[in-house]
């Protein structure tokens, strides 16, 4: 089992949008960065990030994270 202050560093340490900006072209739009959904072909942005919450939602595919319940 993982220590929840072993999980508590990790997330800490994880930028998100650096994270999906691995795969995903992120631009920033306020508070948000959105793009491109990677699960469906698609012109105008539908996915959204937000660092300040941090998780994920595609509009497009309704896929997305949310935060772990620790």
């Amino acid at each position: 089992m993982i220590l929840k202050t072993t999980i508590d560093r990790i997330m800490e340490a994880t930028d998100i949008v650096e994270v999906i900006g691995e795969f995903v072209n992120l631009k920033k739009r306020g508070a948000n960065f959105v793009g491109l959904s990677p699960f469906v072909n698609e012109r105008t942005p539908s996915f959204t990030v937000s660092p300040a919450k941090g998780i994920f939602k595609d509009f497009s595919s309704g896929k997305g994270a949310a935060p772990l319940p620790f």
